[in-house]
């Protein structure tokens, strides 16, 4: 089991910054990827953006060139860096822990709430 905890998001005024991380414990198996995914109330859960332990990057369009991901593999983390954040930004924000265990295996944080106001 891969155990993912996440912090920061917030409330923050459009054209803001904010940042997230999250701290993955327990069988963490290597090679992996870990990411930030988010859902907007009643939308369908989307990719934000990805990292992989070897740190190819991943981005989505329409975040690329504001967000950046980054992460530590000494201390199974990844940060999420968010800057020019829109109000269309507002969702809840997931953690993603996926890879070849025994298995795939795919983890996900309990999310935090950003919101951007306008």
């Amino acid at each position: 089991q891969v155990q993912l905890v996440e912090s920061g998001g917030g409330l923050v005024q459009a054209g803001g910054s904010l940042s997230v991380s999250c701290v993955a414990s327990g069988s963490i198996f290597r090679p992996n990827t870990m990411g930030w995914y988010r859902q907007a109330p009643g939308k369908q859960r989307e990719l934000v953006a990805t990292i992989t332990s070897g740190g190819s990057t991943s981005v989505a369009g329409s975040v690329k060139g504001r967000f950046t991901i980054a992460r530590d593999n000494a201390e199974s983390t990844v940060y999420l860096q968010m800057n020019s954040l829109k109000p269309e930004d507002t969702a809840v924000y997931y953690c993603n822990f996926k890879g070849w265990g025994p298995t795939y295996l795919s983890y996900w944080g309990q999310g935090t709430q950003v919101t951007v106001s306008s």
